[in-house]
């Protein structure tokens, strides 16, 4: 069984080659740094499970979980991230994640979600299922933001936290034009006319901490 492991920091990807490695014992790894490396090594060998950062350089993790499920639609994904998992789980379970996993839990949950996986199921952690149960009393009227794309929503975290239009464009690799553009859409899509609106919003609903 083949596992590939992707996340731009070394160290974190040799603690998670060891929580994998004492669980699957037969198991063999490769690793990733960045989306080519990626989709690089799927390239190369059948592989079993891909263990998959969001906070990818260049390219987002959401990216690349859409480019990999496209190329490989039967390869199960766990998604690792330092986000709380209201901000990006069900996002990224959409996107066809078989797993959200906090990196914080990731030494107690990554071994268990792995084997269910595996075995043909998909994972969620008890909080992420106690936060769905939940929100079927709210009422069925949706947040504002869940209107907005991936790739909006990525853009309007960012405006909301005080990152600037250009800096949002080199970590996207896109003009500053196109990010005001995505800026305009999200506003409208929104409701909303001033960051400070949105930084609101985006604090209330836990959307940035």
């Amino acid at each position: 069984m083949h596992i590939l492991i992707a996340d731009d920091h070394a160290v974190v990807r040799r603690g998670l080659r060891e929580i994998l490695a004492d669980a699957f014992s037969s198991a063999d790894f490769s690793e990733a740094g960045n989306g080519d490396e990626v989709l690089g090594q799927l390239g190369k060998s059948t592989t079993a499970l891909l263990v998959l950062d969001i906070n990818m350089p260049g390219r987002s993790g959401m990216d690349i979980l859409r480019d990999v499920k496209h190329a490989y639609p039967r390869l199960p994904v766990i998604i690792l991230s330092c986000h709380p998992e209201e901000q990006y789980a069900v996002r990224c379970l959409r996107a066809g994640a078989a797993a959200y996993i906090n990196k914080e839990s990731a030494p107690e949950e990554l071994a268990m979600a792995t084997k269910k996986i595996l075995s043909g199921g998909r994972y969620i952690s008890a909080g992420l299922a106690e936060k769905l149960i939940a929100n079927l009393d709210e009422p069925a009227e949706k947040p504002l933001h869940e209107s907005l794309s991936d790739r909006e929503h990525e853009v309007m975290r960012m405006i909301a936290a005080g990152v600037p239009l250009t800096e949002i464009g080199e970590r996207l690799h896109v003009s500053v034009k196109t990010i005001s553009s995505y800026r305009a859409r999200i506003m409208e899509k929104m409701q909303m006319k001033s960051n400070a609106e949105l930084t609101r919003y985006a604090m209330t609903h836990s959307l940035i901490e």
